[in-house]
Protein backbone atom coordinates (compact mmCIF):
# COMPACT_ATOMS: atom_id res chain seq x y z
CA UNK A 1 0.00 0.00 0.00
CA UNK A 2 2.97 2.23 0.64
CA UNK A 3 3.56 2.03 -3.00
CA UNK A 4 0.38 3.64 -4.03
CA UNK A 5 1.16 6.85 -1.26
CA UNK A 6 3.59 8.07 -3.94
CA UNK A 7 0.71 8.52 -6.49
CA UNK A 8 -2.19 10.41 -5.24
CA UNK A 9 -4.46 10.03 -8.63
CA UNK A 10 -3.56 6.40 -8.78
CA UNK A 11 -6.54 4.67 -9.79
CA UNK A 12 -7.50 0.04 -9.13
CA UNK A 13 -10.23 1.27 -12.36
CA UNK A 14 -6.61 1.84 -14.16
CA UNK A 15 -4.84 -1.65 -13.65
CA UNK A 16 -8.52 -3.51 -14.11
CA UNK A 17 -8.70 -1.50 -17.92
CA UNK A 18 -5.14 -2.81 -18.88
CA UNK A 19 -5.13 -6.22 -17.18
CA UNK A 20 -8.80 -6.81 -17.76
CA UNK A 21 -10.05 -4.41 -19.73
CA UNK A 22 -13.81 -5.95 -19.92
CA UNK A 23 -14.11 -6.16 -16.71
CA UNK A 24 -13.74 -2.19 -16.29
CA UNK A 25 -16.47 -1.41 -18.65
CA UNK A 26 -18.82 -3.52 -16.07
CA UNK A 27 -17.34 -1.16 -13.15
CA UNK A 28 -18.47 2.04 -15.82
CA UNK A 29 -21.52 0.98 -16.95
CA UNK A 30 -21.41 0.08 -20.63
CA UNK A 31 -21.84 -3.98 -20.48
CA UNK A 32 -22.41 -4.06 -24.46
CA UNK A 33 -18.80 -2.72 -25.01
CA UNK A 34 -17.71 -4.75 -21.94
CA UNK A 35 -19.27 -8.21 -24.55
CA UNK A 36 -17.31 -6.71 -27.43
CA UNK A 37 -14.12 -6.47 -25.42
CA UNK A 38 -14.03 -9.48 -24.08
CA UNK A 39 -14.38 -10.99 -27.78
CA UNK A 40 -11.39 -9.03 -28.80
CA UNK A 41 -9.85 -9.58 -26.12
CA UNK A 42 -9.56 -13.63 -26.47
CA UNK A 43 -7.60 -13.15 -28.93
CA UNK A 44 -3.23 -12.68 -27.85
CA UNK A 45 -3.45 -9.79 -30.61
CA UNK A 46 -6.56 -8.15 -29.52
CA UNK A 47 -5.37 -7.78 -26.12
CA UNK A 48 -3.42 -4.64 -26.73
CA UNK A 49 -6.44 -2.62 -28.65
CA UNK A 50 -8.77 -3.94 -26.18
CA UNK A 51 -6.77 -2.81 -23.00
CA UNK A 52 -6.21 1.19 -25.05
CA UNK A 53 -9.67 1.24 -25.73
CA UNK A 54 -10.32 0.04 -22.16
CA UNK A 55 -8.00 3.29 -20.69
CA UNK A 56 -9.43 5.39 -23.80
CA UNK A 57 -12.91 5.08 -22.07
CA UNK A 58 -12.13 5.26 -18.25
CA UNK A 59 -10.80 8.62 -19.41
CA UNK A 60 -13.87 9.30 -20.98
CA UNK A 61 -15.87 8.37 -17.71
CA UNK A 62 -13.68 10.17 -15.38
CA UNK A 63 -14.39 13.23 -17.58
CA UNK A 64 -18.00 12.79 -17.45
CA UNK A 65 -18.18 12.05 -14.07
CA UNK A 66 -15.88 15.79 -14.03
CA UNK A 67 -18.46 17.90 -16.03
CA UNK A 68 -21.46 16.18 -13.41
CA UNK A 69 -19.61 17.29 -10.60
CA UNK A 70 -19.33 20.80 -11.68
CA UNK A 71 -22.87 20.93 -13.83
CA UNK A 72 -23.93 20.12 -10.15
CA UNK A 73 -22.25 23.00 -8.02
CA UNK A 74 -23.92 25.44 -10.30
Amino acid sequence: MRFLSFFPEFDMRLILAILLPWLQFFTIGRPFAGIVCLILQLTLIGWIPAAIWSVYALSQYKTDRKIEKALQQR
